[in-house]
């Protein structure tokens, strides 16, 4: 049987660090890279006679993520203790949310595949809520010990839990950057996915076509990368597949992904809600959101990525594609707008072209963000005007691109000049130049005469050639047309 036979079922459970300075119920930092243990306060490890302070910060944060995914922001939310062990979990509980979540319902379009063959969906959130980071495990260098840093102890989290919407890897990860690019547009969350800022549990099970039930699933917890989500996403569910068409059962668990075997393995049987024993937090009141306290986080959000979107479609005519790739992140589409600015609205799609075109091309070469950029917004803007009034042809821009990026002119206009690249727009110097190549090239003039289309592109190039790619294209080929009847 092949896989096609399968339908797979897929949700995610994400977890992003909220970027407040101090913590969700103590005034300890939440910097990254100290020394083990040094920002562990008395109440992130629950000392006695210590109680825990809400942080408004990360209650706003929670409030911008659920306006922004159009969620149901409650007015009363309860925190509860899950009770677990494990050896950084200092309290031997974990304050979070259950019955009654900050966040209810709401729902994000993705996009997934390339050009043509891309088609969008609608994945359903079925709630995001508060609660902390436990501390940190460490295995390595303890000499076949482990050590426990208790820092990220208390660290603010929103736990953001999708539906099972997903159907196969490609819809996973298309998720993920959405919404890992959505709490960075939104400013609530760093996005460092190396620092563990944000991270995926991946629920997968696998079901037959046209089955109603979902099958087992299997939680792949901790995954810190959308490769590493893709991967363990498709060795799972080749392995429940294999395992289902063997006679086999595939048992509820929490498993780990191993990146160097590309190999997912069971770390322990999948716990339900009720072996955590939540109950409502003693030490915390109700967390009340006033429709003032809204109001006043919904006057402080930016333009979101849809509305940014249907805003370039409509008033600067960029197709879908454009517009999308241009919204896929904060910085590349407030350097888009910069560079629109200062070009003009009616530049907007060569300015578009050129940032998805060649900058995107040298970031990527470069390894660099777009923030990095050694050509700014402004500059690349001089650009495309200067290519726009036929000052330079488009190919004498890419030098000009060139020269910006290494920093060889602090303008396109200063590297035009410095180099002597102004397009020669002079008919009779142009003329002139064709003549010479006419006279030159006998053989491709009879071909074209005879009725080789490819024969004229040739005498274009000499022509471009001749004038060191300085000659305006558009004239040589109208004044070539002239020169041969």
């Amino acid at each position: 049987m092949s896989r096609t036979d399968w339908e797979v079922v897929i949700g995610l459970e994400v977890h992003a660090q909220l970027n407040t300075a101090s913590k969700i119920f103590s005034g300890a930092s939440t910097a990254f890279g100290a020394e083990p243990n040094v920002q562990a306060s008395a109440v992130d490890i629950a000392l006695p006679g210590v109680l825990p302070v809400l942080n408004r910060g990360a209650v706003e944060r929670a409030i911008r993520f659920g306006l922004a995914i159009g969620a149901h922001v409650a007015e009363k939310s309860v925190f509860a203790r899950k009770n677990y062990f494990y050896p950084d979990l200092p309290k031997g509980y974990q304050i979070s949310q259950m019955d009654l979540p900050v966040v209810q319902g709401g729902a994000i379009t993705i996009r997934v595949g390339e050009a043509e063959q891309a088609y969008e969906k609608t994945v359903r959130l079925t709630r995001a809520h508060l609660e902390e980071d436990a501390g940190k495990s460490l295995h390595e260098d303890f000499h076949g010990m482990t050590g426990i840093d208790l820092n990220r102890a208390g660290t603010p989290l929103l736990e953001i839990v999708s539906e099972p919407d997903m159907r196969s890897s490609a819809e996973a990860v298309a998720y993920a950057r959405s919404l890992h690019a959505l709490v960075r547009w939104i400013d609530i969350c760093d996005g460092n996915m190396q620092e563990g800022s944000f991270r995926c549990d991946a629920n997968v099970s696998v079901r037959r076509k046209g089955a109603t039930e979902f099958g087992t699933r299997r939680e792949i917890k901790n995954l810190n990368s959308f490769r590493f989500l893709q991967q363990a996403i498709d060795f799972e569910v080749q392995w429940q597949i294999d395992t289902l068409e063997d006679g086999g059962r595939v048992q509820q668990a929490t498993v780990l992904f191993d990146p160097d075997s590309g190999e997912t393995r069971m770390m322990r049987s999948k716990e339900d809600a009720h072996d955590y024993r939540y109950f409502p937090d003693p030490d915390l009141l109700p967390l009340v959101v006033s429709p003032d306290w809204k109001a006043r986080v919904q006057a402080g959000m930016p333009e979101l990525p849809g509305a940014m979107k249907a805003r370039f479609m409509d008033e600067w005519g960029l197709s879908a594609y454009d517009a999308t790739t241009l919204t896929a992140s904060k910085e590349v589409a407030d350097f888009y707008q910069a560079t629109v600015t200062a070009a003009g609205t009616a530049l907007a799609k060569p300015c578009a072209n050129w940032i998805m075109g060649d900058l995107a091309a040298r970031l990527n070469k470069a390894e660099l963000d777009i923030a990095a950029s050694p050509v700014s917004a402004a500059q690349l803007a001089g650009l495309v005007t200067r290519i726009a009034d036929n000052t330079i042809s488009n190919a004498i821009g890419k030098k000009v691109f060139e020269a910006l990026w290494n920093g060889e002119g602090a303008s396109a206009d200063e590297v035009i000049d410095k180099q002597g690249l102004k397009q020669v727009t002079d008919s009779g110097a142009i003329e002139a130049m064709i003549d010479e190549v006419l006279a030159a090239n006998q053989k491709s003039v009879d071909e074209f005469r005879a009725g080789k289309e490819k024969a004229f592109n040739a005498l274009v190039g000499q022509v471009m050639k001749a004038s060191k790619g300085k000659a305006s294209p558009a004239q040589v080929n109208e004044l070539l047309k002239k020169k041969l009847g």
